[in-house]
C-alpha cells in the first residue's frame, strides 16, 4: 500500500488495552454447499479475525461435517488457537483458506453436537474465564447424523443426536461459552439455530440486550460476511458500520465514529491481486504501519483475499479505500467495513448546585467524545442505558430516572442531554452527591459524579451566571455577566472555571472574583475559544460543538458549589479574507457594476434552483414502508435543516437549526442530503438514502413543481398504516414545513434509548 511520501514513525508507545476476546469459528464444509458459499465462509472468518481491534484476543478456526465411518473425523483442525497480534492477524489469513468443502466419501452430514464439543473444548481449555467465550457456528443445513454409527443404531440415530445436541448445549452454558449460530443457504432451521443461541451462556460482555446471542439467518453467500461481522460486533462489544461494495478500480466509503478510540477498516477484496490505500477524513493518504499525526496504524493480510487496516486514535469523519487491480482481476465487487470501539464520556451538573431540604434539583448529564466535544449524530449512542442515584447524609440513596425524550425537566428530544429530577430528602443535611453512569454496547461504560451540600438556611453568598450558548470562531470571546450577592460581613472569594472539556479549549476570565462584605455585583465574564490549531482539522465540515459546564465555587465557604451551568459553544472556522473584507473594495467601476449585477441574477437563479421549498421528505422504513411525510420549508443557504425523532418508537422528521441532517435541491433533480460528519449524498427523485440503521429518506410530490418527473403513483393504502396522527412538536425553524405527519406509531419497537428506571 503506498503511503503518498509519509515516513512511517516508528511506535514507541505500549498498545492501549482494549476488550479481549476468545472465540471459535466452526464452518460447515458439508456437501451441500456451493464453491460461493466457501469462499464466502472463508473470506468471513478471516474477516472478524483480522477486524478485532484487541491484540489480545484468540481465536481458533475449524471445519465439520460429520464422521460417517470409523476412519472419517466430524471436525477438521484448521487455525490453532492464535493470538491476534501483529504476527497472528498475518498469519490467519493463510490457515482459513485451509477449510474446503468435503466430497460424499469423507462424510458430509451435520453433526453439530460435535462442533459445540470441539468448540467448547477450545474455549476451556487453558483459557481465562474471564474473558468472553465465543462460538460462531456457520451452517448451511440442519442436524443431520443418520449416517454417523457413533450414534448407534440407524433407527435411534436422529433420536440420539438431539439427545447429545441438549446435552452439548448444557456443556456450553456451564463453561459459560455463548452459541452465535449463522444460518445461510436453501433451508436452514431457524428454529433449531434460535435453540444452540439460547441453549449456551447468555451473559454477554455487557448487560444489554444486544449482547444476548441470537441467531442470524442470511439470504445469500454474498451477505455471509457482513452478517458474521454483525453478530461478531454484538458478541465482542464492538461498534460495526457497513461501507460500499463496488468492482475496482473504485474508490468506496466508510464512517468512522467521532467516539472511536481504535477501529478496524475491513476489505473484503475478493481477489489478492487487488491492491489498497487508505485516504482519512482530511485528505491524507496514511501509511500501513507506524504512526501518523495523532493515529496509529498497523495493516495485516495485504497479500490475501481479505485485508485489515487497525487504527488507534483514528480522524472521525468519512474515510475513503481506493482499490486498485490489474487487468484480468476486476470481475469481482470489493467490500469495505469498519469495526471498532470507542469512548463515551458524560458530564454531569446539578441545578441548584447546593439545594434545600424538601426541595427538588435537576440532574443533566450531557454526552461527549472523549476530548469534550458534543455528540451530533444519536446514532453514535443508540441503545445507551443511563442510571443514577443521589447519596447524602441523612438518608438512603435515591435513584435518579434519566430520559432524553423533551418532556419535564428534558429540555429537547434526542440532543444528548439526559436530565433527571430528584427531591432532597427532608432529613438531608450536609453533602450530598449525585452519580450517573452511561453504559452501551462498543462504548467503555463512563460514571461521572458532582457533588454538593445541602443549603444553609440563609447563605452567605447568592450568585447568577448569566452565559448563554453561542456560535464562535476559533479566537473569540463570549461574553456574559455573574451577579453576585454577599450577606456577610467577611470577603468571599470565587473561583470560576469551564470543566468537562479538554483543557484549553475554552477559558474563562476571570478565573477568580473578590466579593467584599455586603457587596452586591455583576462582574463581566469572558470565555475565550482556543485558536484554530487546537482543533486539528475538525473544523473544515461546517464546525463541531464544545460542551463543558460552567462552574462558581465559593472557597471561603468551603468549596461550596454556587453555579453549574452546562454551556454549549458551537466553533465554526473563521471566515476568509474576501469574506471579512469585501467593504474596502472599490466599487466605483460601471463595469464592476454590471458584472456584479450578472454575478446577483445567477447566483439568484442558483439559489431558486437550490431552494428545498416544496420539497416532500418521506421516511421509509427497511421494508419500505412510508411511515411520515414532511414538507421541506426555506432553508438556511438553501439548506433545510431537521433531525429524526423517536427513530424507533414513533420515527418522525422536525425542522431543528442545526440538525444532523440537512437537504436542498439538486440543479439536476432530485435533491442532495448532507449528513453531519458524514459528506453529502445525492438523492435521486425516485430513489432514497439510508438516515439510521432501519430508516431511509425518500422524496415525495413536489408542492412547489407538482409531481416529480417519471415519479411512480402514491402508494396504495395498503402500504401504509391507517393510523395518522399530527406530531404533538414543532421544530425550532419558522415557515412552511416544521412537523411531520407520521404514518406508524412504531409499536412494538425499541427504544431509541434503553434506560433503567
Amino acid at each position: 500500500m503506498a503511503s503518498d511520501g509519509h515516513r512511517p514513525v516508528p511506535v514507541a508507545a505500549s498498545e492501549p488495552s482494549f476488550a479481549a476476546v476468545d472465540y471459535v469459528v466452526a464452518v460447515d464444509e458439508s456437501a451441500s454447499l456451493a464453491p460461493e458459499d466457501m469462499r464466502a465462509e472463508k473470506a468471513a472468518a478471516a474477516r472478524i479475525a483480522l477486524g478485532d481491534v484487541s491484540a489480545a484476543s484468540n481465536v481458533t478456526v475449524f471445519g465439520f461435517a460429520a464422521a460417517e465411518s470409523d476412519d472419517q473425523s466430524a471436525v477438521d483442525p484448521v487455525c490453532p488457537r492464535t493470538t491476534l497480534d501483529a504476527a497472528g492477524r498475518e498469519t490467519i489469513g493463510a490457515c482459513v483458506g485451509k477449510l474446503r468443502g468435503r466430497r460424499k466419501s469423507e462424510g458430509t452430514g451435520t453433526d453439530f453436537p460435535a462442533a459445540i464439543r470441539q468448540g467448547v473444548h477450545e474455549l476451556s481449555k487453558g483459557t481465562d474465564e474471564s474473558v468472553p467465550r465465543v462460538l460462531f457456528l456457520l451452517t448451511d443445513g440442519v442436524l443431520d447424523v443418520t449416517d454417523s454409527p457413533k450414534y448407534g443404531a440407524a433407527s435411534h440415530r436422529a433420536e440420539e443426536g438431539e439427545r447429545q445436541l441438549k446435552q452439548a448445549l448444557k456443556d456450553a452454558a456451564d463453561q459459560r461459552v455463548q452459541i452465535w449460530p449463522l444460518g445461510f443457504g436453501p433451508a436452514p432451521d431457524k428454529a433449531q439455530l434460535d435453540r444452540m443461541a439460547a441453549g449456551g451462556y447468555q451473559k454477554g460482555c455487557v448487560e444489554l440486550p444486544s449482547a444476548r446471542p441470537k441467531a442470524r439467518k442470511v439470504s445469500g453467500a454474498k451477505d455471509v460476511g457482513p452478517m458474521l461481522e454483525q453478530a461478531f460486533a454484538a458478541a465482542h462489544c464492538l461498534r460495526y458500520q457497513r461501507g460500499e461494495s463496488k468492482r475496482p478500480p473504485a474508490t468506496l466509503e466508510v464512517a468512522i465514529s467521532p467516539l472511536a478510540t481504535v477501529g478496524s477498516i475491513v476489505v473484503d477484496k475478493g481477489d489478492p491481486k487487488v491492491t489498497i490505500s487508505y485516504i482519512d477524513p482530511l485528505g491524507h493518504r496514511v501509511p500501513s504501519s507506524g504512526t501518523y499525526e495523532k493515529s496509529r496504524f498497523e495493516l495485516a493480510g495485504a497479500g490475501d483475499n481479505v485485508e485489515a487496516l487497525k487504527i488507534v486514535d483514528p480522524v472521525p469523519g468519512v474515510w475513503k479505500v481506493k482499490a486498485e487491480a490489474p487487468d484480468g482481476h476486476r470481475s469481482l465487487p470489493v467490500g469495505v467495513s469498519v469495526l471498532w470501539q470507542g469512548e463515551l464520556r458524560g458530564s454531569i451538573t446539578m441545578d441548584p448546585p447546593s439545594p434545600e431540604p424538601g426541595r427538588r434539583t435537576t440532574v443533566t448529564m450531557r454526552l461527549q467524545t472523549r476530548e469534550g466535544y458534543e455528540i451530533a449524530d444519536p446514532k453514535d449512542y443508540a441503545g445507551l442505558r443511563v442510571r443514577g442515584e443521589l447519596t447524602g447524609e441523612g438518608f438512603t440513596p435515591v435513584p435518579l430516572r434519566f430520559t432524553d425524550d423533551g418532556e419535564g425537566p428534558d429540555r429537547a428530544a434526542g440532543d444528548g442531554a439526559f436530565t433527571g429530577s430528584v427531591r432532597i430528602p427532608e432529613r438531608a443535611g450536609g453533602a450530598l452527591k449525585v452519580s450517573g453512569t452511561l453504559t452501551a454496547s462498543g462504548l467503555r461504560a463512563d460514571t461521572r459524579s458532582e457533588s454538593g451540600r445541602v443549603a444553609p438556611a440563609v447563605p452567605a453568598v447568592t450568585s447568577a451566571l448569566s452565559l448563554s450558548d453561542a456560535d464562535a470562531h476559533p479566537g473569540d470571546r463570549v461574553t456574559g455577566s455573574l451577579a453576585v450577592h454577599n450577606t456577610s460581613d467577611t470577603p468571599h472569594t470565587l473561583r470560576l472555571s469551564v470543566t468537562d472539556l479538554a483543557p484549553g479549549l475554552l477559558t474563562v476570565t476571570p478565573s477568580e472574583i473578590v466579593v467584599k462584605p455586603g457587596e452586591s455585583a455583576r462582574p463581566e465574564v469572558t470565555v475565550e475559544v482556543a485558536g484554530a490549531g487546537a482543533f486539528g482539522g475538525r473544523l473544515d465540515n461546517g464546525g463541531l460543538r464544545l460542551g463543558g459546564v460552567a462552574t462558581v465555587i465559593d472557597t471561603t465557604d468551603g468549596d461550596r458549589p454556587l453555579v453549574r451551568s452546562s454551556l454549549s459553544v458551537r466553533v465554526t472556522p473563521k471566515p476568509g479574507v474576501w469574506a471579512r473584507y469585501w467593504w474596502v473594495l472599490p466599487t466605483a467601476a460601471v463595469l464592476a457594476a454590471v458584472v456584479g449585477a450578472m454575478v446577483a441574477a445567477w447566483l439568484r437563479q442558483r439559489r431558486i434552483r437550490r431552494d428545498p421549498f416544496g420539497l416532500v421528505l418521506q421516511l421509509v422504513s427497511a421494508e419500505g414502508e412510508i411511515l411520515g411525510r414532511h414538507p421541506a420549508g426555506h432553508g438556511t443557504k438553501q439548506w433545510y435543516e431537521f433531525a429524526v425523532v423517536e427513530p424507533h418508537r414513533s420515527p418522525r422528521i422536525e425542522r431543528r437549526a442545526n440538525g444532523p441532517y440537512a437537504v436542498r435541491r439538486s440543479p439536476e433533480g432530485g435533491a442532495v442530503l448532507r449528513k453531519r460528519g458524514g459528506g453529502q449524498t445525492r438523492l435521486p427523485a425516485r430513489g432514497q438514502v439510508p438516515l439510521t440503521d432501519s430508516l431511509s429518506l425518500s422524496l415525495g410530490e413536489d408542492t412547489r413543481g407538482g409531481p416529480r418527473p417519471g415519479a411512480p403513483a402514491s402508494p396504495s393504502r395498503s402500504r401504509i398504516r391507517s393510523r395518522i396522527r399530527t406530531s404533538p412538536r414543532s421544530g425550532t425553524g419558522t415557515g412552511t414545513g416544521d412537523t411531520t405527519t407520521p404514518l406508524s406509531t412504531g409499536q412494538g419497537g425499541d427504544s431509541a434509548y434503553d434506560m433503567y428506571r
